[in-house]
This record gives structure tokens, C-alpha cells and sequence, in this order.
């Protein structure tokens, strides 16, 4: 009983799962401070209002329509997105890129490093390919009658 739940414990996905959530909560935190703290105070100043959810209302029979709180929404997506593609996705990327920089190899030693590395997956798939086009070649002469050949029956 233990082993099994030891094993979904220890699988590398479940772990990864784990670090992904925490690191989520962590941005999660960050990205809603700024937003809070920066974002909605400016847009608070330009539309002369507390929030926006006290913004746009209109009344139809007694029924309140609070476009200024869907507005405030959409706009707080927007600011969120913006937020954590110009603070986290974009200086990642670029920290990527700058690693991979470091680590490739010049062109004189791509050729010595070629034999160490496994074959890629298109590599593979086009090996596969001429290998069975060389089976069917070999297969259509064995078929078909010709010089010092004799059809099969």
C-alpha cells in the first residue's frame, strides 16, 4: 500500500507538479502586488472613481448592469499579462538565450561532438524512411521479371 503511493510520490512529474504550484503562488503574490499596489491606484486617478466596480453602473428596472466592473476586469487581465510577460517571461527567455549562448560549441567542434550525440527524432524518422524504400526497391525487383530473373509463383 505504502510502495505504490511512494512510487506516485517519487515519480519526477508529480514533483515537477509540485515546485510549479509553489513557484505559481509565489508569482501569483508578486504579480497581484503590483497590480494592486501600482496599476489600480492609477486607474482609480483616471476614471475619478474608488474602483471601477463603482464606475458604468446603469439601472434597468431595478436591475444594476456594472459595465465599469467588466471593464475593470478586462483591463486587470490585460495589466496581469502584461505584467508577467515583462517581469518574468521576457528576462527568462533572455536568460535562456544567454545560457545557450554560453554553452554552444563553434562549428569546428560540432563535427567532433556529432558522433557523441544521439540521433534527433527527424534524424531517426528519415533513416526509418530510406530504409524501408530501399525494402520496397528491393522487393519490387525480387517481383518483377527481368534479366536472370525468374517470376516466382
Amino acid at each position: 500500500m505504502f510502495k505504490g503511493f511512494r512510487e506516485f510520490i517519487l515519480r519526477g512529474n508529480v514533483i515537477d507538479l509540485a515546485v510549479a504550484v509553489v513557484i505559481g503562488a509565489a508569482f501569483t503574490a508578486v504579480v497581484n502586488s503590483i497590480v494592486n499596489n501600482i496599476f489600480n491606484p492609477l486607474i482609480s486617478a483616471a476614471f475619478k472613481s474608488d474602483s471601477l466596480d463603482n464606475a458604468g453602473i446603469v439601472e434597468i428596472n431595478g436591475s444594476q448592469l456594472m459595465f465599469g466592473a467588466v471593464l475593470g476586469s478586462i483591463i486587470q487581465f490585460l495589466i496581469v499579462a502584461v505584467v508577467v510577460y515583462f517581469v518574468f517571461v521576457l528576462p527568462i527567455n533572455h536568460l535562456k538565450k544567454a545560457a545557450f549562448a554560453i554553452k554552444s560549441t563553434p562549428a569546428e567542434s560540432i563535427e567532433d561532438t556529432k558522433e557523441e550525440l544521439p540521433p534527433t527524432e527527424t534524424e531517426l524518422l528519415i533513416e526509418i524512411r530510406d530504409l524501408l524504400s530501399r525494402q520496397n526497391a528491393a522487393a519490387a525487383l525480387e517481383s518483377a521479371p527481368g534479366e536472370g530473373h525468374t517470376p516466382k509463383h
